[in-house]
């Protein structure tokens, strides 16, 4: 697989919410917020186009206060009532009205939501990139998810190197990283 080029990427925040977060570790939680936060933020100043998934939000809560708080204005919103995305066919069309060809995805679980999406936009022709260090499930679940998503070639990146892809240049990783909102995440040196 190719380099991440930022002009063909989409990134895909998945069921980032409380009803999911609560049932992994609480530090585990607290660094996938910040590592999708952080790379949100990276997105948003790269003109990357975000598209967020919240699974039952009546139950589950919406997405992360710190996610939510830094998603570009344009961000796509959708609620959805299948475990992997490509079954609701507005979502599937919102993430191709972006005219990229890559799904970065991050969020919860790795083992069910993330994994069958990652699969579902493979299926359907696109490039898929699970950023693993900012995906999480309880329990074996994470491995699990992880293994699955090796098995089916799906690409897996840490957060750090997904971002440098993006920024591809020392000026430009000194431009963006450069603005003081973003600080390297939890348990990441930059």
């Amino acid at each position: 697989m190719a380099l991440l080029d930022r002009d063909d990427c989409v990134l895909v925040v998945i069921d980032t919410q409380a009803g999911f977060l609560d049932k992994v570790d609480a530090d585990t939680a607290a660094d996938v917020v910040d590592r999708i936060r952080w790379l949100v933020l990276v997105a948003r100043k790269l003109g990357i186009p975000v598209v967020v998934t919240e699974e039952e939000p009546h139950r589950n809560g919406p997405t992360a206060e710190p996610i939510s708080a830094v998603l570009p204005p344009g961000t796509m919103h959708h609620v959805k009532a299948t475990f992997g995305l490509t079954g609701d066919p507005e979502i599937l069309a919102d993430i191709a009205s972006t005219g990229r060809g890559t799904a970065v995805l991050v969020g919860l679980e790795t083992d069910v939501c993330v994994a069958q999406s990652a699969i579902g936009l493979q299926g359907h022709g696109w490039n898929v990139t699970v950023v693993e260090d900012a995906v999480a499930s309880p329990g074996t679940g994470h491995g699990q998810g992880l293994a699955r998503l090796r098995a089916a070639d799906v690409q897996l990146l840490g957060v750090k190197a997904a971002a440098y892809d993006w920024l591809h240049s020392v000026a430009m990783a000194t431009e963006v990283l450069g603005d003081p909102n973003l600080s390297a995440p939890r348990g990441i040196v930059l």
